[in-house]
Formats: structure tokens, C-alpha cells, sequence
């Protein structure tokens, strides 16, 4: 793998600390790194293989002889400074829903739609934390028997809300009131409410249309419910799928366990199943209680964990950007 001039924006936050975690165990070939984050955090420090990296204020010069950007520093940032990245020569990929709906944007799970990352004009998408383990159980399956419909609901963890969300509840936990309308501690909440769509939540609105553009297929119908809920790690969604060919369970398993980045636990008698105690750190995207759905035809059930911060976030990125770099000669 070729060197690479890498930024990442947003470096001191939970994803990009994460990034950070991941580029030093995957071994990516770094020539010049630099680090980004607010000016509060300007002049701050990470150790990063050894070396010590000051943080920089993001300024519409940051870019110049970067290579490859790696963005989580949320919607108003990215659209900002991805395009003027772009400009720049530098390809951006970008953590937050900024770019997802826009149709000059790819929007990529490797294990999906790789040929998708050389679509870019400069900035490509990196979907939603629980969007990517769906398409990575869906992609095998809809290639196979076409997915029809889906019914999801998702259990996530509070890491999901970014640090301040861990930090929220650690706070609860030790009993300090932190004056949010409602309390994650020994509770469960939904998400904000989608503004052109009151009546869902802004997480219920990308599971219902970023796994449809990562599969190239509209016709797929997808209805959620998204709760967070007061756990540390990963995200964890109960799936029903409805296909439009027929299918044996035995084939199902064979198929995803077979399919890249998918590790199956399905042994319920033995009480082995995917947990977030289990998938925590991990980068596959954990599969059980697989089994058949006997009340419609061609239904489906599936259990699927996956560590939100890695696989939903930094570890996608970083794949895509890796395949970015071994494309080029």
C-alpha cells in the first residue's frame, strides 16, 4: 500500500480518536498526518504510533497536499470544509449526514458497493451507524432472493450521541442530575424528531433511505423504530425481512457466513448469541437468531450487533479509504 498525506477533522472526538485507533492497527502507510478539531482544541496533543501530533483550527487552507480527509465533526462542518477540501485535490470522506441524500455523492459500504467509491467528485459518504451493518446483511441477501420489505427496530448505545452522550451517562449513574428533558440512566428515549417528517425521528429517516441508495434499489420498503438506550457500545437491531424468492434457512446461513465482514452466533440452546459484551472493539457485523418469520411468506428474522464507533463509523471510512489508495498506481 502507497503512502498518503491524511487529515482528519473532528480528530479529538469520539470517532476521530477512533480513527486514530484504527489507522495504527490496520498499519495504513502514512507519509504527513494532520489533525483538525475547534479552535477550543487547537494546540492540544494526541500520541498517535509514538508521535506526538498538535491539534490545528481548520482554516480554507488546511488542505493543501492532503490526500485523503477523514471527517466527524458533524453536518455544518462538512459542509463547509468538505468542498473546499475537495477543491484542494483532497477526497473527502465524511462522517456525518451532510452528503448522503446528495446524488452526486456516493454513498458506500466496501463490502456492498466498492465500485461506488470512484464516483466521487471529491466527497463520499460514509452512511449512518446503523445503516452499514443492515447493508452488509442486506447486500448477499438482495442479490440472492431481492429484498420486498423491512421492519427494523434498533436498540442502540449511548455512544451514539458522541462523547457527550457517554458522559451523560456516566453522570446519571453517579447520580448528577444533567437537566435534559429526559434521563438515558435506567430509561429509554428516541431520537429528535426529522424536521421535514414530524411524525419519525431523524435516525428512522436514514434507515429508511440510505440502505435503498447503498443497494441501488428504491423499490425496497423499510419501516423502523430507533431507540437509544443505557449501555455504553455497539447497536444492536431486530430485522424482518420480506423477499421476493424463496428461501431455506440452512441456504440463508451458509450465504451470510460466507459473505464478507459478517461473523455468525446463532446457538440460542447454548445461549450464544451476538451481545454488545461480545462485539465491543470488533469490526464484523455480528449475525443470530436467524430464523424464519412463519407469518408472511419468504419472512425472515435476523439478530445483528455491531460495534457503532468501529464498523459504524471509523473502521468504514478507513476502508474506503483504503481501497482508494490500493487503486491507485
Amino acid at each position: 500500500m502507497k503512502k498518503v498525506n491524511l487529515a482528519i477533522v473532528g480528530a479529538t472526538g469520539l470517532v476521530g480518536r477512533t480513527f486514530l485507533k484504527v489507522l495504527e492497527e490496520r498499519n495504513l502507510q502514512i507519509d504527513n498526518l494532520r489533525l483538525f478539531a475547534s479552535q477550543n482544541s487547537a494546540g492540544k496533543e494526541i500520541i498517535f504510533k509514538g508521535r506526538k501530533f498538535v491539534i490545528e483550527a481548520l482554516n480554507k487552507d488546511s488542505f493543501y497536499g492532503t490526500d485523503i480527509a477523514l471527517f466527524s465533526a458533524g453536518s455544518s462542518v462538512s459542509k463547509e470544509f468538505a468542498p473546499i477540501a475537495a477543491k484542494s485535490g483532497c477526497v473527502v470522506i465524511d462522517n456525518s449526514s451532510a452528503w448522503r441524500r446528495d446524488e452526486n455523492v456516493p454513498l458506500v459500504v466496501p463490502e456492498v458497493n466498492p465500485d461506488d467509491i470512484f464516483k466521487h467528485n471529491g466527497i463520499i459518504a460514509n452512511p449512518n451507524c446503523n445503516v452499514i451493518p443492515l447493508a452488509v446483511v442486506f447486500g448477499p441477501l438482495h442479490q440472492k432472493y431481492h429484498i420486498r420489505r423491512v421492519v427494523v427496530s434498533t436498540y442502540q448505545s449511548i455512544s451514539g450521541a458522541g462523547q457527550k452522550g457517554i458522559d451523560k451517562l456516566e453522570k446519571e449513574i453517579q447520580g448528577i442530575q444533567t437537566h435534559d428533558k429526559h434521563r438515558i440512566f435506567s430509561n429509554i428515549i428516541f431520537h429528535p424528531v426529522e424536521p421535514e417528517q414530524p411524525e419519525i425521528t431523524n435516525e428512522e429517516a436514514k434507515l429508511h433511505f440510505e440502505p435503498c441508495k447503498i443497494l441501488h434499489s428504491f423499490d425496497i420498503k423499510i419501516t423502523s423504530t430507533c431507540v437509544r438506550l443505557p449501555f455504553f457500545a455497539c447497536h444492536c437491531e431486530a430485522v424482518n425481512i420480506e423477499t421476493i424468492f424463496p428461501f431455506e434457512i440452512e441456504e440463508v446461513k451458509y450465504l451470510l457466513a460466507n459473505s464478507k465482514g459478517i461473523k455468525i452466533i446463532d446457538d440460542l440452546k447454548n445461549e450464544y448469541y451476538p451481545t454488545p459484551d461480545i462485539v465491543k472493539g470488533k469490526d464484523e457485523v455480528y449475525v443470530g437468531r436467524i430464523r424464519r418469520d412463519t407469518t408472511i411468506e419468504n419472512g425472515l428474522n435476523l439478530w445483528v450487533v455491531s460495534d457503532n464507533i468501529r464498523k459504524g463509523a471509523a473502521t468504514n471510512a478507513i476502508q474506503i479509504a483504503e481501497i482508494l489508495i490500493n487503486s491507485e498506481k
